[in-house]
């Protein structure tokens, strides 16, 4: 690992080249019109060739990614300096990481994120030891503010991504509500999946108005009738009085994302999601 003084040299790096591009999120009444895509999508081609897939992303007109192929200290078996540079070279921002952080790793994946000039580590999803019972989700609330404080140190942040799992109820109580009341919100955001909350049959929006500015970042995929991701426009979910209270979220970013691309291409998905992001919710 390397040494602290190193390491927050990096972070001071990290904290200066931080994109505005939320400024017009936020202040504007509309949704804005850039867009932002979760790599995982496109996971093959990023596997096979990074920079070809991220080169076809910005041609697309995507602005922002988040990563998901994050281990051995390398994003996509690059060093994460280098990563973060290939994102710049085609005029993408590296904003995010889906990264397997846990107490035996983090400190070494923070910094990982810090180098490659990220503003964000999420951990995508909770191991079955801490998301089985309400002592779990306590003790992972507990995680998250030691990683949230370690990510603050290297001027980042640290956020949870949801499923359905989360929303399921334990012993009359819902452990998503859970982990947001024990966590601090100074540390710790979180990244909603609008549609696996909507699939769990829970209303993001009623979530915001509770939780209000916790939500910081999204992930936009449809859903169908039989909860499975979809594309959007082809599926069940209504995304503009969600996005009217973007505000009342603190949302700053979010990302196209789908599991399993099923009746299109991955590249074809993301095209088509985009569009129609830009033709029916951000009008």
């Amino acid at each position: 690992m390397s040494n602290r003084r190193d390491f927050l040299k990096r972070s001071a790096i990290a904290m200066a080249a931080m994109p505005l591009i939320s400024n017009e999120i936020i202040a504007s009444s509309k949704p804005a019109k850039k867009t932002g895509l979760a790599l995982y999508t496109i996971r093959e081609a990023m596997g096979k060739d990074p920079a070809g897939a991220l080169a076809a992303a910005a041609e697309i007109g995507f602005n922002w990614v988040e990563a998901a192929d994050h281990r051995d200290g390398k994003f996509y078996g690059m060093k994460p300096g280098d990563f973060g540079k290939l994102v710049k070279k085609n005029g993408l921002v590296p904003l995010s990481s889906h990264s397997g952080v846990n107490p035996g790793n983090y400190e070494q994946m923070i910094e990982d994120a810090a180098e490659a000039g990220m503003n964000y580590i999420i951990l995508p999803s909770l191991p079955g030891d801490l998301s089985s019972s309400i002592e779990g989700y306590q003790r992972a609330a507990d995680f998250f503010n030691k990683a949230g404080e370690k990510c603050k140190k290297a001027g980042i942040m640290f956020g949870f991504h949801n499923h359905q799992v989360e929303f399921k109820e334990i012993n009359g109580r819902v452990p998503y509500d859970i982990l947001l009341e024990l966590s601090d919100p100074k540390l710790v955001i979180f990244e909603l999946d609008l549609a696996w909350i909507t699939a769990a049959g829970k209303d993001p929006v009623d979530y915001f108005r509770k939780y209000p500015g916790r939500f910081e970042l999204w992930h936009l995929k449809d859903l169908t009738p039989e909860k499975q991701d979809a594309t959007l426009g082809e599926g069940i979910i209504d995304f503009k009085p969600i996005f009217a209270e973007a505000r009342t979220a603190g949302m700053k970013y979010w990302f196209i994302e789908q599991d399993h691309c099923r009746t299109h291409t991955p590249m074809e998905s993301i095209r088509i999601s985009r569009d129609y992001y830009l033709e029916k919710v951000a009008k």
